[in-house]
């Protein structure tokens, strides 16, 4: 069975779905290794170091012709769509309930499409694998390093003969992988961190890591499916923003990270609270896309200042600026997903197993997980109309 590495072809894409030293598990498993050509370019992973590892370096064409699998970070393009052939599947954050267009179209081709970000996340035996969870963390990391840089003052408390800077105020809004990172980075900088989230059961793990967590009387608790937030009613969220806010003015830099799968990211900073932030301070929206982001003034790609000189920097796909790092935490999770489907040297698909169902887009020309065929279920006609 032939595994090919795709070069991602997404504009600001560095990352790489393996790396040389991910190969062994593949190759003593059976698996023969083709990597495109300049594949590791973005990672400072020349052609030579896969060739070693003992993969060939083939051009696209070969690649999308030979592969029995292509694994690759991104979605793929719709000329990437078109170089596929029936019986082959792909491997990737496929975003199937962002983009359920792309499902239909790979379904179409009779590609068989397993998408990383569908995993059963909860699943003990699927942690290995969890590539969301990995790029939190890198991005997490990644978000402290840029607010730091973007604030004009000190992380620390210094004593200094000058004088004495004080430390800076950090809230972290979310407290999954990328939060608890970015409280652990913060913390190591020198700086008081504060965190929120609606899960009661991440105030430990904040206060473990440092962190005061805040408690609101106004939300009740706010667990979902999945180890997600739930999605808070409108009463819910107006209650919290009220009192969110009283913490907002008081804080130098503010981290949010919380998101909701195939959803718009909940709004946690307004404008009316970035009005009550002190001139200087520093947002990092690590939600921010083209669904909208955590912070009401937040453009997906820039970095706006407000009227009261309060930056907010949404940046895109903070992973793949660290992109060496987040390439290796992605290919063992990549690697994992793949071996579990290989049995015999060959791709196998038991439906009635929760891995396979979760992450099993479209098959036999059909798209086969629930959630995203029914996107793509046309729109029931309306009932009635006009007398």
């Amino acid at each position: 069975m032939k595994v090919g590495v795709a070069r991602e072809t997404a504009a600001g894409e560095r990352r790489v779905a393996l790396v040389p030293e991910a190969l062994g598990k593949l190759t003593a498993a059976g698996l023969q290794v083709l990597v495109e050509a300049g594949a590791g370019a973005g990672s400072s992973i020349p052609d030579s170091a896969y060739v070693e590892a003992g993969a060939a370096i083939v051009p696209t064409a070969e690649l999308y012709a030979s592969a029995d699998v292509v694994l690759r970070v991104q979605k793929p393009s719709p000329a990437e769509v078109a170089l596929m052939r029936p019986g082959q599947a792909v491997v990737g954050f496929l975003a199937p309930l962002i983009d359920p267009a792309l499902a239909a179209s790979l379904a179409a081709r009779g590609v068989s499409a397993i998408s990383l970000d569908a995993l059963p996340r909860t699943l003990s035996r699927a942690q290995t694998m969890d590539a969301l969870s990995s790029q939190a963390n890198v991005g997490g990391y990644k978000a402290v390093l840029i607010a730091a840089n973007a604030y004009g003052r000190y992380f620390p408390l210094l004593t200094t003969a000058a004088g004495t800077a004080r430390p800076a105020n950090v809230l972290i809004l979310g407290i999954g992988v990328a939060g608890l990172q970015a409280i652990g980075t913060a913390r190591r900088l020198g700086a008081v961190v504060k965190a929120y989230d609606v899960r009661s059961e991440t105030k430990e793990q904040a206060e473990s890591l440092g962190a005061t967590f805040i408690v609101l009387k106004s939300v009740a608790e706010g667990a979902g499916e999945g180890g997600y937030a739930r999605q808070l009613s409108p009463e819910e969220q107006a209650a919290q923003q009220a009192e969110l806010n009283g913490h907002i003015a008081t804080m130098d830099v503010i981290i949010t990270t919380a998101q909701v799968p195939g959803r718009r990211p909940p709004l946690l900073v307004t404008a009316e609270a970035v009005r009550g932030m002190k001139p200087g301070s520093v947002i990092v929206d690590m939600a921010a896309s083209a669904l909208g982001g955590n912070v009401e003034l937040s453009k997906a790609g820039e970095t706006v200042v407000s009227d009261n000189r309060v930056s907010i920097i949404a940046p895109d796909n903070l992973p793949a600026t660290m992109p060496a790092g987040a390439s290796a935490f992605y290919a063992r999770n990549i690697s994992n997903l793949l071996l579990h489907f290989v049995k015999d040297g060959a791709m196998t698909y038991d439906f009635d197993e929760e891995i396979t169902a979760g992450t099993v887009i479209t098959h036999g020309g059909q798209v086969v997980q629930a959630a995203t065929r029914k996107l793509l279920e046309p729109a029931a006609p309306a009932v009635g109309g006009a007398a």
